[in-house]
């Protein structure tokens, strides 16, 4: 009886074990779930806010938040890019190790240009914007070159699995139709030999018409002329009348 008791009581710490680990993988989650939805909702605020402060503010605050704009536009594009292509080509491992190193400059000039925005010295503001400009160019480009370098990787491997599978269709449907295909091995069939020629003692099965006549028999007119009858052999010659 002890002995159920103790197992019955293990089976009940490990239910309340397993059950606290799932509920704190559920929160866990669920907690991320949330983060996640809200640093997307405070990215999309600032890329507006950035958006409407390059269009609305003239000079160099303007020309600040569209670099910043431009900066975190192709660098959110090119993450979402590798992190996507890693899944299938694990060849993209290296390129996202890369873009990793990449971000690292990237999020410092971000930081800058977003402590820039509130400088109140426009002159030294219009001052440091070329090199600021030659930066931002340098990190976005690489981040292009690595983004359509994923994509141009995954579309070259796309067109060589429909090339492939556009042979396998064509092998297959030739398959299918090869009725249609004379084979060129196959001789025709041979034509009856004709018929033996007809012995003295061979029957004729169709009779001869009566206008059927070789081509050696003399042609006897239809009617005999007047004056001219034919003689059979059991007639008489008829005797000469008498003059007297």
């Amino acid at each position: 009886m002890e002995t159920v008791i103790a197992v019955f009581a293990v089976l009940f710490l490990l239910f309340v074990v397993l059950g606290a680990y799932a509920a704190v993988k559920v929160i866990g989650a669920a907690k991320r779930g949330v983060d996640r939805t809200i640093t997307q909702a405070r990215r999309t605020v600032e890329d507006h806010t950035l958006r409407a402060k390059s269009f609305a503010q003239p000079g160099p605050a303007g020309e600040i938040a569209q670099l910043r704009l431009s900066l975190r536009t192709s660098m959110r594009a090119t993450q979402d890019a590798l992190h996507m292509g890693v899944t299938e080509d694990e060849s993209l491992r290296e390129s996202l190790g890369l873009f990793q190193r990449l971000s690292v400059h990237g999020h410092e000039l971000d930081g800058e240009l977003k402590r820039l925005e509130s400088e109140p010295d426009r002159a030294t503001l219009a001052e440091r914007l070329p090199e600021l400009r030659a930066r931002t160019e340098r990190i976005t480009k690489s981040a292009d070159s690595l983004r359509w370098a994923a994509r141009d990787r995954a579309h070259r491997f796309a067109e060589d699995d429909l090339d492939s599978l556009s042979t396998q269709i064509d092998v297959e449907t030739g398959a299918l139709r090869h009725w249609q295909q004379p084979d060129p091995s196959a001789t025709p069939a041979p034509w009856p030999d004709a018929p033996p020629e007809e012995g003295p003692h061979t029957q004729q099965t169709w009779p001869e018409t009566p206008k059927s006549r070789t081509a050696g028999e003399p042609t006897r007119p239809a009617i005999n002329p007047p004056g001219r009858r034919q003689q059979y052999p059991w007639q008489k010659k008829p005797r000469p009348e008498s003059t007297t």
